[in-house]
């Protein structure tokens, strides 16, 4: 049936791009160092330890550091109506667009649920994927952090 606004209108969007926030539990030696292993099942016990304490050594977009900026950044022009689908498996997520807002909002990545509107920042639960949809109304470059 496609995506609504809350009032029920169709929301026709020109692009979709996906954003997954991933967390990494790289160990460390005792003086702070990065741990390097021959293989991934020489480092698995370390690894459950680095886990076990919630605190990830690295937070990345779509898997990498810059995986979203220079040559891959997410470009739109102005009056482009774009969807933003953001998932993160492990913990509470806060994502916000700098220089603009979500025009409407599926926090939770319901579709059939109505969508909030106007949200600077949205909260999205750990384990859940949100969706934000943003129409560009003014050249520039904007952050989604």
């Amino acid at each position: 049936d496609g995506l609504k606004d809350q009032n029920g209108n169709e929301l026709v969007y020109d692009k979709v791009y996906y954003v997954g926030e991933q967390d990494f539990y790289v160990p460390k030696d005792e003086d702070g160092n990065f741990k390097k292993y021959d293989d991934a099942g020489a480092a698995y016990d370390d690894v459950l330890k680095a886990m076990r304490t919630l605190t990830p050594s690295h937070i990345v977009f779509n898997g990498a550091v810059g995986a979203l900026t220079g040559e891959n950044a997410l470009e739109a022009k102005v009056g482009d109506r774009v969807l933003i689908v953001h998932s993160q498996a492990n913990r509470d997520t806060r994502p916000h667009l700098i220089g603009g807002h979500g025009d409407y909002v599926w926090a939770t990545g319901k579709f059939h649920n109505r969508p909030e509107a106007d949200l600077e920042t949205w909260f999205i639960p750990g384990g859940a994927a949100g969706a934000a949809y943003y129409t560009f109304r003014q050249p520039g470059i904007y952050a989604y952090v």
